[in-house]
């Protein structure tokens, strides 16, 4: 079996099970509590917290480990906007129809529960936000700018330092979600005031993430209880999970750019493949500004559930799109968004490639050739 949805979600690396491990079995104390075990597992937490600020270019302060990339998500735009309302009266915030369902679902609680105004922003037939838009959308009582690093169903990465300049200048936060970028792209000195991170999508176990926010942003928490994570996420902390995400995070980070080397030239490869034997093909997101290890297209006239069927059958797996919409069998909101037709958005195939790819690019370009021929020729 060839995996090709990485952006799903990753097998936990080896070295990182080893790291963990003794967090699970002899040190696996409450690192809230003042004895051996609890103050080994502290110096644990506080140890992985150190290294996730490195790799991020923060401080340790700023770390806040999560569940994972949608409670991240979830705690910075909530957290942000709602501080935000109760220090200066914010009541807006600013977004893009193709971010992923963790922050456009938090911003429609804001608008349903709280009232705040909210401002989309359009985005290019690429998927890209220009930063001229996000000056435009800026208000005074603008709370929190909250926008994609990299797109996870299409692989668009943003300029986001062109975007932290424009809300930097009006001292407005600006959160990025990097859940797709980690291991990819550099996470430190984007300029943003917050960033989510997953940690199975670089090679940690589900279940573990990280929100990066910076000390003078003020976060309303969205757990209560014992005050953990200096208050910004209370409840008895995953010490393993946390030293898994620190170690797959400083792995994925000294090995980022000749792995992201390796996979732009199959990915580009791949991409050229698929378009000189399927020339009706489509690629979507941007040709140049892409995640390295993401290739994504539409197959108009086809099934895209039909051609992943066929491309299972062959071995080869993949997706439609986020895995976070599973089962839906509405078209991407992302590539309606883009401009896509409905019908032509519902034959999305993504495939998204390991951060080591070892894969024969111009053989798999030949399989989904198959599978597209297969799906048209079938009764």
């Amino acid at each position: 079996m060839l995996y090709l949805d990485n952006a799903a979600t990753t097998p936990v690396r080896p070295e990182v099970v080893e790291a963990m491990t003794p967090y699970l079995s002899r040190w696996f104390g409450n690192p809230s509590s003042h004895h051996t075990v609890g103050e080994a597992a502290a110096a644990a937490l506080e140890d992985a917290r150190a290294r996730v600020a490195r790799v991020v270019g923060m401080r340790p302060g700023d770390i806040v480990f999560t569940s994972g990339g949608t409670e991240a998500d979830n705690l910075a735009v909530k957290g942000i906007a709602i501080a935000a309302q109760q220090h200066r009266a914010a009541r807006h915030v600013v977004t893009s129809p193709i971010e992923h369902e963790a922050i456009l679902e938090s911003v429609d609680f804001l608008r349903r529960i709280h009232g705040f105004a909210v401002t989309m922003l359009p985005v290019d037939h690429d998927g890209r936000i220009d930063p001229a838009e996000v000056a435009g959308a800026l208000r005074e009582d603008t709370a929190v700018v909250a926008v994609g690093y990299a797109n996870n169903e299409v692989g668009t990465v943003q300029d986001v330092a062109a975007i932290a300049t424009v809300t930097g200048a009006r001292r407005i936060p600006l959160h990025l979600d990097a859940v797709q970028a980690a291991g990819w792209l550099p996470l430190a000195g984007t300029g943003a005031d917050s960033l989510a991170i997953a940690g199975h999508k670089v090679g940690a176990p589900k279940g573990t993430g990280v929100l990066v926010v910076r000390g003078r942003v003020p976060v309303e928490p969205l757990f209560h209880g014992g005050g953990q994570e200096r208050g910004r996420r209370s409840g008895t902390e995953d010490v393993a999970g946390a030293v898994a995400l620190a170690t797959a995070l400083e792995l994925a980070e000294a090995e980022r750019v000749t792995s992201s080397a390796r996979a732009s030239a199959t990915r580009d490869r791949f991409i050229a493949g698929v378009r000189t034997r399927v020339p009706e093909a489509r690629l979507t997101g941007h040709p140049t500004e892409r995640l390295p290890g993401t290739a994504s297209f539409v197959f108009p006239g086809t099934s895209g559930e039909a051609i992943l069927l066929e491309l299972e059958r062959r071995g080869v797996v993949s997706s439609s799109g986020s895995a976070c919409a599973a089962g839906s069998d509405e078209p991407s909101h992302v590539l309606l968004a883009m401009g896509f037709a409905p019908e032509v958005a519902q034959t999305a195939v993504r495939f998204s490639f390991p951060h080591h790819p070892d894969l024969d690019a111009d053989g798999l370009a030949d399989q989904v050739a198959a599978a597209v021929r297969a799906v048209r020729s079938a009764p």
